[in-house]
């Protein structure tokens, strides 16, 4: 068992009620991510695109990417995310093309969720380098440009009747998988560098004040 094992099973579970440096701290140092993320191909449903955020950032995830619809505004019901994407860096692109291009200049592989010939079982994925996983939409799946262009495909194992699963649950389902790979393989969850979890303990505890439009003004985007 690693130190950093020992270390955070003797902190407390971090408490969502209770804001602030010690709690950003601890979150930010043992449990965020970002060289894991998703990838949202051409989502059209406001409520996916909402239970899709509030799942990564739930999960530990600081960013997601977004290919646009052309005919459908990336636009997530508040109601579903109830202000957790104020957490999550969101990049927006209009085409797979441009979002592959970013994420493999910073090291990542893409791997699509389609079921089809020669598809890898999620339960054989190793996650232990950098990984962006692409989701397809409600009614299509993956585009067939974001499949060709991806490094692998891998498929959800299904035990019922049933061949196929919501997105935002596929997404759950597959972040979960990752985590606990992680967990088991490596001991830990985070990866931020520490100039970059101060800069987001400083950035967190801003967006932790309500009133913080009418405090810090123009300091803050939300």
């Amino acid at each position: 068992m690693t130190e950093l094992v020992r270390v955070r099973d003797r902190l407390p579970e971090p408490n969502p009620h209770e804001f602030g440096y010690s709690y950003f701290t601890i979150s930010l140092r043992f449990f965020r991510a970002r060289t894991l993320t998703v990838v949202l191909d051409r989502l059209e449903d406001s409520f996916n695109m909402a239970a899709v955020l509030r799942t990564s950032e739930a999960l530990g995830l600081q960013e997601v990417h977004v290919v646009l619809h052309p005919q459908h505004r990336f636009s997530p019901s508040e109601k579903v995310t109830q202000g957790c994407d104020k957490w999550l860096e969101i990049h927006r692109y209009s085409d797979f093309e441009d979002c592959r291009e970013q994420l493999k200049a910073r090291g990542f592989s893409l791997w699509a969720s389609a079921r089809q010939p020669g598809s890898l079982s999620l339960f054989s994925m190793r996650f232990d380098s950098k990984l962006a996983l692409v989701f397809g939409n409600e009614r299509t799946g993956v585009t067939p440009q974001a499949l060709a262009m991806s490094d692998g495909v891998f498929w959800i194992p299904m035990r019922g009747f049933t061949r196929s699963l919501n997105v935002s649950a596929a997404v759950a389902a597959t972040l979960g998988q990752a985590i606990r790979w992680r967990t088991e393989q490596r001991g830990e969850l985070g990866d931020l560098a520490e100039d970059e979890r101060r800069a987001l303990i400083d950035r967190f505890h801003v967006l932790s004040v309500k009133q913080r439009g009418r405090i810090y003004g123009d300091e803050v985007d939300r």
